[in-house]
């Protein structure tokens, strides 16, 4: 049996075959985030996250992938394939990935109650005891890093433990439509639908992101009416409320603003303390109150940052034997701070965005083809380049083919002067900025 270490050092050769020879789309989709479990004499095993990536990956990429281990290895492998839900005993149909921090699992025994979220925390107990009869759909919506991916999961993780027949579907909004698109690419839709609207319990993560993708919001808005027709629970989680996701449309706006709309503040001074007294339980570290104070003055609206520095804490004392002190939580603070500076932004994450917004591909965007609908998605592209990234015009230019000074000067006015006329459009590209930044 080939080690772990050495099998995934194959794996990744593997892969980089695959990347080779298939579209940019179909790589990251669908082989990317493949796992390498291990290599037993000649059958290759691996994991994915659920059924149906297990099944797109057996009927379309088993042969490239056979033959990339053939080429590595020099001899033939079978393939098996397995996912997270065929670790579940056969009762438990479930998609939903108990999801944990590292130390603790996200469940409402973890959750830290506050006058911040104690309303989107009850809205969310309810809903956990009574699926589809307290509040159906709920929407929790907050800025990032203040427990709405916790909330959802605890809700997975009661209904899971009391209900396990019910048939669970936990997804992030951004992989809904990667799931479509790859779904009417491989002409299985009708699985895609089958999976989605045969769900209990249907949870959405960073919903915001089907925002503006036009096929994507036609799929979420039958799917959406099914499972509430058929009296099913619908738990959505967003950055911002309905009315302020611009891209959305409206019938799908309304449909959000049926059940319940909870949001999510930064914590006070006391929640952030407790915070980071239960983390440092959870751990298993003793921090001075004092010092728990000091960071919770410090840190005022990251749940993320205030664990973060806790675990920091924890490696200090193991690393250098130091406890909790003033001077090492200033030290963790701004290691946390730095690392959490937004990495910058590559062009590709906002081509790619902006090209899944209308429809464009990230090759035609960076081509020389001149129809109205990939020079105007080109122009946005460039825009939204400049506003994020602030690099140079010459820069941009080389980025989009090689295209000089003046070119991109006039693709940023016309998006300027069409933002002016065009509130729709405004909002579209602004939508998009926010889904970037955001993400």
């Amino acid at each position: 049996m080939e080690s772990l270490e050495s099998f995934s050092q194959v794996f990744a050769i593997v892969c980089d075959y695959c990347k080779q020879n298939l579209s940019d789309i179909a790589y990251t989709l669908w082989v990317k985030d493949i796992q390498p479990l291990s290599l037993e004499g000649s059958t290759a095993y691996l994991k994915v996250k659920n059924k149906f990536k297990k099944n797109i990956v057996e009927e379309k990429y088993a042969d490239l992938l056979k033959k990339g281990f053939s080429v590595v290895l020099g001899f033939d492998v079978d393939i098996v394939v397995k996912c997270e839900e065929e670790r579940s005993s056969p009762s438990k149909k479930q998609e939903a990935e108990i999801q944990s921090n590292g130390e603790y699992e996200y469940t409402f025994s973890t959750f830290i109650v506050g006058s911040s979220n104690k309303f989107a925390h009850a809205a969310s107990l309810a809903v956990a005891a009574n699926p589809a009869n307290a509040y159906n759909p709920l929407f929790i919506y907050g800025a990032s890093g203040l427990g709405k991916t916790h909330l959802l999961t605890a809700i997975c993780n009661e209904i899971s433990h009391n209900m396990p027949e019910k048939y669970i579907i936990f997804v992030k909004g951004e992989e809904f439509t990667n799931e479509l698109i790859q779904a009417i690419l491989s002409e299985t839709t009708k699985e895609f639908h089958d999976k989605y609207r045969n769900a209990d319990l249907l949870l959405v993560d960073d919903v915001q992101f089907i925002g503006g993708k036009e096929s994507t919001q036609e799929e979420f808005f039958h799917t959406f009416n099914s499972l509430y027709q058929a009296g099913k629970q619908i738990i959505l989680t967003s950055d911002r409320p309905p009315k302020e996701i611009k891209t959305l449309e409206d019938r799908l706006r309304t449909r959000f603003e049926w059940g319940l709309l909870a949001d999510i503040q930064p914590p006070d001074f006391e929640t952030r303390t407790a915070i980071i007294k239960r983390k440092a339980e959870l751990l298993g570290i003793d921090i001075p109150s004092e010092v728990a104070e000091y960071i919770a003055n410090h840190l005022k609206n990251n749940i993320r940052q205030l664990e973060g520095t806790v675990k920091k804490l924890k490696a200090y004392k193991l690393i250098q034997g130091s406890p909790p002190t003033i001077m090492t939580a200033q030290n963790a603070i701004r290691d946390i701070l730095n690392d959490s500076q937004p990495v910058p932004v590559t062009i590709d994450r906002i081509i790619s965005e902006v090209g899944r917004t209308y429809g464009i591909s990230p090759q035609d965007i960076r081509s020389n083809k001149r129809s109205a609908n990939i020079s105007g998605s080109r122009q946005i592209s460039m825009y939204i380049v400049r506003e994020i990234t602030q690099i140079s015009m010459s820069a941009i230019g080389e980025e989009f083919g090689g295209r000089d000074h003046s070119t991109v000067v006039y693709a940023l006015q016309q998006v300027e002067r069409h933002m002016e006329k065009d509130p729709r459009y405004r909002e579209m590209i602004e939508d998009i900025v926010k889904n970037i930044r955001n993400n």
